[in-house]
């Protein structure tokens, strides 16, 4: 009989957590590295946020159990919120306050999917998804798509990777780790077919106030309003408001779904933490001015980080069009020179080598590919991408 269950030990460990946990131990050893792993916000969180959690640590009623769920007030604030930011009407019932985006995620599949249900998931996708669906019986239906697209899936697409066995979705806008922003006339016919084939969506919005030039966020169920019913949304405060740390999410779905949700999460974790939750309220319960500060700083990075990275020989890369990475394709520089040939032993040469960290697609199911974050300081970002550009010869 094995020590360690057979559904555990098949997770693979965070790509992303582990790439900056090595380089936060080389840094603690010393070692000038520039880390380009995780999505973390180097801004602090904004003072008004600290100051609510100061209160409530005072308060003696956040020393006690609260509603699984989430506070009703906070579970009223994300659905005023959500109204507010995409437009999506819904009743704070319909709200499940999670330990993060990340529980969201999870307890989503738990609550949708029975073994052997199909999930499409358009690939390159952001580490969890797949890990997530596994634990909860589900299986990932890989749907590819290339920078030629732009990293967007169609319609067609999905209808090919369609079966009877196909239960749900996966649609991130803006994503992670491309970039890529949906235009809103194919996020309407994404979401047209799922509501036409009774494919539920799970959507997540976690990058929804980080787009840029002319492309904007629009919500699968607003656009498509018959959708709503078969459709879990999925957010939180972590990068919006620089609150990685504070481990804060919801889920947003139909009454079913939802209540669905809050029993499994009684069972798991109980409340969210009350002190995190009294400043996640004061989050979303204020104005959006040093969301838009972080946004015009991402954006000088975005453009500058493009640019570098385009001017390595051999690299290519997308403009990101929201998020806060740049997915560069680095397939033309390796093998050449000493490089090595695939992307993740690309990724531990250019550590060791170059003491810069970055993620390899191989992560992502995007081969010959990494992701690169670019929330750093500007003055890092330079040194990072030259001493990448130096060790490339480029």
């Amino acid at each position: 009989m094995a020590r360690i269950s057979q559904r555990i030990s098949a997770i693979a460990p965070s790509a992303t957590l582990a790439v900056d946990a090595k380089a936060k131990a080389l840094k603690a050893q010393g070692a000038p590295v520039i880390s380009f792993g995780a999505g973390e916000p180097d801004f602090p969180t904004p003072a008004a946020i600290l100051d609510a959690a100061r209160a409530a640590v005072d308060d003696p009623k956040n020393h006690r159990y609260s509603p699984a769920g989430g506070l009703p007030e906070l579970r009223e604030a994300i659905a005023a919120k959500t109204v507010r930011d995409s437009g999506y009407e819904v009743e704070a019932s319909q709200v499940v306050v999670t330990n993060g985006g990340k529980h969201a995620v999870y307890n989503g599949f738990a609550v949708l999917l029975d073994p052997g249900d199909e999930v499409l998931l358009p690939a390159p996708y952001w580490t969890t998804y797949p890990e997530a669906i596994a634990l909860a019986g589900g299986v990932s239906v890989e749907v590819p798509t290339t920078a030629d697209d732009g990293f967007m899936v169609t319609v067609d697409q999905l209808e090919a990777a369609c079966t009877d066995r196909t239960k749900a979705l996966v649609f991130v806008s803006p994503s992670n780790p491309t970039g890529a922003v949906y235009p809103r006339d194919r996020v309407e016919a994404i979401g047209r077919w799922a509501a036409e084939n009774n494919v539920w969506v799970i959507t997540d919005e976690i990058y929804e106030h980080l787009t840029y030039d002319h492309h904007e966020f629009c919500s699968m169920p607003v656009v498509v309003p018959e959708l709503a019913d078969r459709c879990l949304v999925l957010n939180g405060v972590a990068k919006t408001y620089a609150m990685t740390g504070w481990r804060v999410g919801w889920l947003i779905g139909p009454p079913d779904a939802a209540s669905a949700a809050v029993s499994l999460q009684s069972h798991q974790t109980s409340n969210v933490s009350n002190v995190a939750q009294r400043a996640a309220l004061a989050a979303v319960s204020g104005p959006l001015d040093a969301v838009a500060e972080m946004r015009a700083a991402f954006d000088r990075r975005r453009r500058a980080m493009h640019k570098m990275l385009n001017g390595i020989d051999g690299v290519t890369c997308l403009e990101p069009q929201g998020a806060f990475y740049a997915f560069p394709s680095f397939e033309g520089v390796l093998g050449r020179g000493g490089v090595p040939d695939n992307t993740t032993e690309l990724a531990g040469w250019i550590l060791d080598k170059a003491q810069v960290a970055i993620v390899p697609g191989e992560a992502f199911a995007g081969p010959g590919y990494a992701r690169l974050s670019f929330v750093l300081g500007d003055d890092d970002l330079g040194e990072g991408i030259g001493r990448i550009a130096d060790l490339l010869g480029g």
